[in-house]
């Protein structure tokens, strides 16, 4: 029975270091995409902060009146949810959060008897809110660890044509914001219609306000430029989004990484002692037995007189014998 038990035991200790190496190998690849996906989001901010100053100056030379993206709906029946997750698990609460957080949205806006859609970026959300029969639009994925300015600009494409055909009356962005290696944030950012607020907002820094835009000439006029500029700036958005996204799915998956193979150290120790004490019940039954053997023979010893005396076989019976050939009673 215990050799049964160490032979049990000796094998999940073998799986567990097997997973450890795994969940170690996986740690140190995320915590070198970690630096990569964060020179990425500081390598967007110019771009950001560029296309924020400039509309930002032809909304002050007058080009925002008109735009009807920046111009709300005043009646918001119907929004739309732009949900990034990742594609692949083992990344800690990183997908769960934004779950959560686009479900208080959606049933909010339910309770309040509004529409909604959803934009699943990612293959969890995708999965997620399908299965759970939530109302989707056209979904993205396959690019949630190293996103590209195309699929930014597929996204940016999409949303902008539900809001200008009248299909949603405004548009948000769920995801991750990557603060530090060791900190990020979910956080719900509106993306259309851009009012003022939402152009100085957002993860690149905005430019100073003073209000010298105002002194640029503009060819051919402001609401025109705007008009064609605006979608870039969305784009721009969404993929500051996916690059946020991206970096905080890394860190994620760095710290549930590092706590998994942790946990496999635990483990290991913890059933290494086991079987040590398995080992040794093992070793102290054998050495039982064997004292028990060897006593069961000393207190056998005794009885060989009886056995072995004389030349015959039944030594002490043998006087018995020679008394009885001469008459003798016995």
């Amino acid at each position: 029975m215990a050799g049964g038990q160490e032979r049990i035991l000796r094998g999940r200790i073998k799986s567990m270091q097997a997973t450890k190496k795994i969940t170690r190998a996986m740690e140190l690849i995320a915590a070198s995409r970690i630096v990569k996906a964060q020179q990425r989001v500081q390598a967007a901010v110019p771009y950001s902060e560029q296309i924020t100053e400039v509309v930002k100056d032809l909304a002050a030379a007058g080009g925002s009146t008109d735009s009807p993206m920046l111009a709300g709906r005043d009646d918001v029946r119907t929004t739309c949810y732009v949900a990034i997750t990742a594609d692949r698990g083992l990344c800690g609460g990183y997908n769960a959060g934004i779950q959560r957080a686009t479900e208080g949205e959606v049933k909010a806006d339910v309770l309040a008897g509004k529409n909604y859609t959803i934009v699943p970026v990612g293959k969890k959300a995708e999965g997620y809110f399908r299965f759970r029969d939530y109302r989707l639009s056209t979904a993205f994925s396959g690019f949630s660890d190293q996103p590209s300015y195309e699929d930014a600009r597929q996204i940016g494409e999409y949303v902008v044509e539900l809001f200008t055909s009248g299909q949603v009356d405004r548009v948000e962005l769920v995801y991750t914001r990557f603060v530090s290696a060791g900190s990020q944030e979910v956080v719900l950012r509106p993306l259309v219609p851009l009012s003022g607020e939402t152009i100085v907002g957002g993860d690149g820094k905005a430019g100073s306000s003073d209000g010298s835009g105002g002194d640029y000439e503009f060819e051919p006029d402001p609401t025109t430029i705007l008009d064609s500029l605006l979608p870039r700036y969305v784009e721009a958005r969404v993929y500051a989004a996916l690059l946020n996204a991206a970096a905080s799915e890394h860190a994620f998956r760095q710290r549930a990484m590092k706590s998994a193979t942790d946990n496999a150290e635990e483990l290991i120790k913890s059933l290494s002692i086991v079987m040590n004490r398995a080992r040794q019940d093992s070793i102290t039954a054998e050495i039982m037995e064997i004292v028990g053997g060897a006593a069961a023979l000393d207190d056998g010893g005794s009885d060989e007189s009886y056995f072995d005396i004389g030349d015959g076989v039944f030594g002490d019976v043998a006087p018995q014998l020679h008394h009885a050939e001469h008459g003798e009673s016995l």
